[in-house]
């Protein structure tokens, strides 16, 4: 099966040079898209030098976000190759080709695999995906002091992982392979959240589409410490970032009232405030 791959960069070029040092000779894959999101250094002098037959360069004219550039990507393959599978990646992973070739051996064994994704070992931490977060959830995590304990709330226990190929409801983002097909049934990322909550609208549009998502348990890539986001924003704008797109979760997705976003957002307002006189103090 022809797979393709989609790397986003934002003034990131060091990191995207070496993902692509690092994938550029894998068989597996027939196509590796660079989409640079409207960098205000010069990757995009740096980046294209690696521009050949297989390697193409994309540039957006505006950033609009993760999901937006990403879509970019998404829609070359679609348009222009004849890939059936996609891999949406950080330019901050680190991946064997063993790992790609067993999750489009995955994809073929199993056609009822929607979205794959393998175990993602991130700051001595191991993401296996994790549930759709409730409401109460989204409240405690918006408190500081709750935030750890709603992250457990939304985790799976330990026996949910029984088998190799497991399904959870939501994969981690910064690695994972689509069924192109699927993809663009749900018509690929959501562009109106800038970053973040990518993941859980996947998820909650693959459920209403009734798409498989799975990890595979006996693969694994490391994901660098969000270097690429690190980079870009200090902890409040992410903080900041991370609510805005909770918010258009929870009214668009989850379709939530008045009384429970006037809630979400009284309790935000009152973290963001603990916050600045944490940051500043």
């Amino acid at each position: 099966m022809k797979t393709g791959i989609v790397i986003l960069n934002y003034n990131d070029a060091e990191n995207t040079s070496k993902m692509i040092e690092q994938i550029k000779d894998f068989e597996c894959l027939s196509k590796i898209v660079i989409v640079d999101n409207c960098s205000t250094d010069d990757s995009v002098s740096i980046l294209k030098k690696y521009e050949n037959k297989k390697i193409k360069l994309l540039e957006s004219s505006h950033n609009k976000g993760y999901g937006s550039g990403n879509n970019i990507g998404l829609k070359y393959l679609e348009e222009h190759t004849e890939c059936e599978l996609v891999i949406i990646s950080n330019p901050d992973i680190v991946v064997e080709e063993s790992v790609i070739k067993e999750m489009i051996k995955d994809m073929k064994t199993d056609p009822s695999l929607s979205f794959l994704g393998p175990k993602i070992i991130e700051n001595g931490t191991i993401s296996k995906g994790w549930k759709l977060p409730t409401y109460f959830r989204e409240v405690l995590s918006t408190i500081n002091f709750f935030h750890r304990f709603a992250e457990k709330l939304q985790r799976y226990k330990k026996e949910h992982y029984c088998r190799r190929l497991t399904d959870v409801e939501v994969i981690h983002g910064s690695f994972f392979m689509a069924r192109m097909k699927d993809f663009k049934r749900i018509h690929y990322f959501d562009p109106h959240t800038f970053l973040y909550y990518e993941e859980n609208i996947i998820g909650k549009k693959a459920q209403s589409h009734n798409l498989k998502i799975t990890v595979d348990l006996a693969l694994s890539v490391e994901h660098q410490c969000s270097l690429s986001v690190d980079k870009s924003l200090n902890k409040i704008k992410k903080y900041k970032a991370l609510k805005k797109s909770m918010f258009y979760y929870e009214t668009t997705y989850e379709k939530i009232g008045f009384l429970k976003l006037w809630l979400l957002k009284l309790v935000y307002y009152c973290s963001l405030g603990i916050l600045y006189l944490t940051f500043w103090i």
